[in-house]
């Protein structure tokens, strides 16, 4: 599935950027190949447009935000959160601004210390992590960074317990549990709860981090998809702590995406340093990375396209609830593999033709 051809994506939230970082000023970045600026309005909300002014197209990322409006760096010209034209420095005063001076806005909020964007009017909310707003978990941001590889593989990945034995070799994988002792799934409206019970090794950082000393333990799992490339992973120990991910793979393009990642837990800095906790998880992502990267990003949404076992169910659902996705809103899902199996019967059309003339 090439993401970029399916419009339906463009009606999800995802984020974008960093709250803090547009403290410094207007940011770009690219969302399904749409460029857009992100910038604080005059009451510190995030505001996202297209980054094009319809001028003479100037990035207007490369401007600066005056008194709340994104000011194009080439002519001055200010525009609103609504892409509407407020200021033309070359007008005077009593000239009125024509209504075809507008740039294209897209719908804007702050949520878990990001801007996240939707291109077009959005199908569900900013997906609800509860633990966001409980007293006793404490927020760490980790990673905003991005990776070579389309938003379903990494989604996958997340919900994925045979794969830690093979890939997470010097974090928490363990020889002796390949596959997971408990695995359920339950089927939600916009996307999947699982739940998992898998055996791991416990390393010394993370028996730091644990307040653990046991050299290996168990992980019981309860997770989330959010639709379409959200995970919130929590993690149970049996001494109680609650350890959250919640990763959003912000897709860029077909196949590059923006891995945007924090951690909740219910300690404390005391107990555990924020930088511990990034230190083991940076550890556990950097052995995702390499094996995801080398993934075909054209992930096809037909299973017969691809070979699967057991501990693949989870994938195979958020593979057919998207092919339904994509039916309900009209569409056909575009896709190399596709064009691929097309080419293939164009080849053996042409033998058997080829065969017959001869034998002819």
């Amino acid at each position: 599935m090439l993401i970029t051809q399916q419009p339906v994506f463009r009606r999800f939230w995802y984020p974008v950027i960093p709250i803090n970082q547009l403290a410094e000023g207007p940011k770009s970045f690219t969302l399904l190949q749409q460029k857009i600026v992100v910038w604080l309005d005059a009451e510190g909300k995030p505001a996202a447009a297209e980054d094009r002014c319809c001028h003479r197209t100037a990035q207007l990322s490369l401007g600066k935000v005056v008194d709340g409006y994104i000011a194009c760096p080439y002519h001055g010209w200010q525009f609103d959160g609504c892409g509407t034209c407020v200021h033309v420095p070359q007008l005077t005063e009593n000239e009125p601004i024509p209504q075809t001076y507008q740039v294209k806005a897209f719908h804007c909020a702050e949520r878990y210390g990001y801007a996240w964007v939707c291109l077009d009017e959005p199908l569900i909310p900013i997906p609800e992590i509860p633990e966001a707003s409980e007293a006793d978990f404490r927020q760490v941001h980790e990673f905003y960074e991005p990776w070579k590889v389309a938003g379903l593989r990494v989604m996958e990945n997340e919900l994925d317990l045979a794969h830690p034995t093979f890939v997470h070799t010097t974090t928490f994988g363990s020889a002796d549990h390949p596959i997971p002792d408990d695995l359920k799934l339950t089927e939600t409206e916009w996307g999947l709860h699982v739940f998992g019970v898998l055996g791991v090794v416990n390393p010394e950082l993370q028996q730091q981090n644990l307040k653990m000393e046991n050299r290996d333990t168990v992980r019981t799992l309860d997770m989330d998809w959010y639709m379409p490339f959200t995970i919130r992973l929590r993690i149970n120990y049996p001494n109680g702590l609650s350890h959250i991910v919640v990763n959003t793979m912000t897709p860029i393009d077909d196949g590059t995406s923006q891995m945007v990642q924090f951690a909740l837990r219910n300690d404390t800095e005391a107990d555990t340093p924020a930088a511990d906790v990034i230190a083991f998880d940076r550890a556990v992502t950097l052995e995702d990375k390499t094996i995801l990267e080398s993934t075909d990003p054209d992930v096809p949404l037909r299973a017969a396209l691809e070979q699967h076992m057991m501990t693949d169910k989870p994938g195979l659902v958020m593979r057919k609830k998207i092919a339904a996705l994509l039916k309900a809103h009209g569409e056909v899902e575009q896709t190399r593999h596709i064009h691929r199996m097309g080419d293939l019967e164009a080849e053996r059309l042409s033998l058997e033709a080829t065969v017959s003339a001869g034998r002819g």
